[in-house]
């Protein structure tokens, strides 16, 4: 089977460009889901197992505007209809920290001189809106630090502004994460977001939040022992 796909203008093109290209960097297969409202592109690998995760929404431009029509056909499996709960929008883990990213393109310079040195990384930060980028080896030790970050105001269930955990702010949440899976989410960047937020569950998980005008990415990195 076929999937045929029909965009209406030309930035509108370009963006599903570069939405579509950051995507291709971080896996050769996804899933994609169709509303009348957004594009959703999904890789469902099991997190618990060792595998990354990754969710990201698009939203459907107007189509009132004709300036061009850009027609392409891809081969594609159709899901069947039982298997549709697998593909649902991933809850978000009761994180310890969350944390405002400083440039991507900075972080991306730090992991690929680390990665000479270690296959893991250790992200630590807490709600001071610090951040650390670890690696520690027999050999080495050596960490990059941010300052002055901020945290985001997230809102709970309740309405209130915080945390769903309660945490000293000087007290770091850290994760140990593989090197080259964290280095291939940097590097597949072609979105620019406005905002880059990073999440850790402690010893258990690191999840990005990429924001950008109608794009957002969710892209989840198990931890490691």
């Amino acid at each position: 089977m076929r999937f045929r796909a029909k965009i209406v203008d030309v930035g509108c093109l370009n963006h599903f460009t570069r939405v579509v290209n950051t995507i291709s960097k971080l896996a050769k297969v996804c899933t994609l889901r169709l509303s009348t409202e957004k594009l959703y592109f999904i890789l469902s690998d099991k997190v618990a197992n060792g595998g990354v995760s990754m969710w990201c929404e698009l939203s459907q431009p107007s189509l009132s505007i004709s300036s061009r029509i850009v027609t392409h056909d891809i081969p594609v499996g159709v899901i069947p209809r039982k298997l549709w709960n697998d593909f649902r929008e991933p809850g978000l883990p009761d994180f310890d920290v969350s944390i405002y990213l400083p440039p991507l393109k900075t972080i991306k310079s730090v992991v690929e001189r680390m990665k000479n040195l270690s296959n893991f990384v250790v992200i630590e930060a807490n709600l001071n809106g610090e951040m650390n980028l670890k690696i520690e080896t027999d050999l080495v030790s050596v960490a990059t630090h941010f300052k002055d970050l901020g945290n985001p105001p997230w809102v709970n269930e309740d309405g209130t502004q915080g945390f769903s955990r309660a945490r000293v702010p000087e007290s770091m949440a850290e994760a140990r994460v593989d090197i080259k899976k964290l280095l291939q989410f940097l590097a597949g960047q072609q979105v620019n977001p406005s905002k880059s937020i990073c999440n850790i569950v402690s010893k258990r998980i690191v999840y990005f939040i990429l924001l950008h005008e109608d794009v957002s990415l969710q892209y989840f990195i198990p931890a490691l022992a």
